[in-house]
């Protein structure tokens, strides 16, 4: 008789797992920031990717000095991206097949993303995936402690009822790698954002979604 497998639930990060849209927030924030009379650039953000908004632009606006309206920034910075993204955006590859893979094999899901929430709905309207593919949602505005802190994670679980340990955490950013780890779950890494060498504290590693190793969802 075969061991009784651990593996019960696979959490979700957002941008760069399921979409990669890092590319149209960082143009969005760009441009705020030039609307207010500032210059900024594409690097700037980089060491605050995965972090939520609040730390995305508000880290930047910090850097440099820029005062900063967190609310009406980042509202004026959705609206920019909402119209940047409009037809553009589509699911990384493999993405909805694995998602539906780990359905057909009785894992839950859940989809827990430093976002906001107004950004994980544009996101996944745009990329034709409905909020409840997911057994569970956690955005970024849930959580006081964002990654590498573990709380997104330990949320997402607690809201699928089962324990952090036997969670699959697919990540691709440095931060939520720690993050995937500090909770105690295992750590699928995908390479479409950082190196192999800067995600190395992950259990797995894979380029994306379609070439995942067949050992990360079955342990």
């Amino acid at each position: 008789m075969g061991k009784e497998k651990r593996i019960r639930a696979v959490l979700f990060d957002m941008d760069g797992v399921l979409v990669c849209s890092e590319n149209y927030i960082n143009q969005a924030g760009v441009e705020m920031f030039r609307e207010k009379g500032y210059t900024v650039n594409s690097q700037d953000f980089l060491e605050f990717t995965g972090m939520g908004e609040n730390k995305y632009l508000g880290g930047v606006a910090e850097k440099h000095g820029i005062p900063f309206d967190l609310e009406k920034d980042k509202a004026r910075t959705y609206e920019l991206y909402h119209t940047l993204v409009k037809g553009r955006l589509s699911p990384l590859p493999g993405a909805i097949e694995f998602i539906r893979e780990c359905k057909a094999k009785g894992l839950l899901t859940a989809l827990a993303t430093s976002a906001d929430k107004i950004k994980m709905e544009i996101n996944l309207r745009e990329i034709g995936l409905p909020l409840d593919t997911f057994n569970a949602t956690v955005n970024g505005l849930e959580i006081e402690n964002k990654k590498p802190a573990p709380d997104i994670f330990l949320k997402a679980s607690m809201r699928l009822g089962v324990d952090p340990q036997s969670c699959l955490v697919v990540e691709d950013a440095v931060s939520g790698v720690s993050a995937g780890k500090a909770a105690g779950s295992k750590v699928l890494a995908l390479t479409t954002t950082f190196s192999s060498t800067e995600l190395k504290e992950a259990d797995w590693i894979a380029k994306d979604l379609s070439a995942v190793p067949g050992a990360a969802l079955d342990w």
